[in-house]
């Protein structure tokens, strides 16, 4: 499968690069700053802006999904509602369908399942970062996509598990935290599946 990778340079998006490439599937990155990349073998690498229509709608081109991990680096200038607008419209113009994004806990109706505290910090210290989420996957939401949300809970940099609680709310029991490699490994996953197809799901570790 031809997929293109955002946020390649990030945490999340630097594993499902990763992931990808081992699973056999063509990959293209789109990233400012190619040096940055965990590794490029085998990758073919696009130089240019999220938020770019040109370079945008060049990377989509004939891709057959795009999986995106783009973050905001500054809390105070975030990207996620401009890059989205970017790039579902150019998802729609190519014909290609399915797309599948990391968010995060505590955006749209999985507010609901975050304690008092979290509520608290999620509108404070990353408000204007969740406030960009919240418009960007809105719009994902209203496009004709084939798509699915992720929203993990706390991200670690601990080691895949192999073992995930996932579901439309926060599953009973769960932990409040996941690794970065476990996300993108689910992020892939979701390319032969239909399960969560156009749906909002939570992902998080596992209860020992």
């Amino acid at each position: 499968m031809k997929v293109l990778v955002l946020g390649a340079t990030g945490g999340v998006g630097a594993h499902v690069l990763r992931v990808a490439l081992s699973a056999g599937h063509e990959v293209t990155v789109l990233v400012r700053d190619p040096s940055a990349l965990d590794v490029t073998d085998g990758v073919r690498v696009l130089t240019g802006d999220a938020t770019s229509t040109a370079d945008v709608e060049l990377a989509v081109a004939g891709q057959d999904a795009v999986l995106t991990a783009i973050g905001s680096r500054q809390v105070r200038h975030p990207v996620e509602a401009d890059v989205t607008a970017v790039l579902v419209p150019a998802l729609e113009g190519a014909g290609v369908d399915r797309l599948v994004v990391c968010s995060a806990f505590g955006v749209g109706d999985s507010e609901n399942e975050a304690g008092t505290l979290q509520k608290m910090f999620f509108h404070t210290v990353l408000g204007k970062v969740y406030a960009a989420k919240e418009v960007a996957d809105a719009a994902v939401r209203a496009s004709g996509l084939d798509w699915t949300l992720v929203y993990p809970t706390r991200l670690t940099d601990d080691p895949a598990t192999g073992e995930l609680a996932i579901g439309e709310h926060l599953p009973d029991g769960a932990t409040m935290q996941v690794t970065r490699a476990d996300v993108a490994s689910f992020m892939l996953d979701q390319l032969g599946r239909d399960t969560w197809s156009r749906k909002t799901v939570i992902v998080t570790g596992a209860a020992d």
